[in-house]
């Protein structure tokens, strides 16, 4: 019997975006997988926004439509991604 082939795993990065001030929730902005999950994790250190590895959840943040809001179900994940940011944030000096 042939040996099968180990599942690689494809990459997958969701971007956020969060305005307390005119949002109730963050929202999905860029998702995708494989190559186009790689450029937009390109993007985000190019511009020098804090990245956040969580395969998990952004499986289940993939599966959102873009411009889609979080789901409350999400929230207090997310609330621990956002005190992440803000602790990258601070460290660096921009907050």
């Amino acid at each position: 019997m042939p040996k099968q082939k180990p599942k690689t795993q494809t990459k997958t990065a969701t971007a956020l975006r969060y305005d307390p001030n005119r949002e109730e929730a963050p929202r999905v902005i860029a998702s995708g997988h494989g190559d186009v999950a790689q450029r937009i994790l390109n993007i985000a250190q190019a511009a020098g926004v804090p990245v956040h590895t969580d395969s998990t959840l952004a499986e289940l943040l993939g599966h959102l439509h873009l411009g889609a809001e979080i789901p409350p179900e999400l929230y207090q994940v997310i609330a621990e991604v956002l005190a992440f940011v803000y602790r990258i944030d601070q460290k660096a000096g921009t907050r």
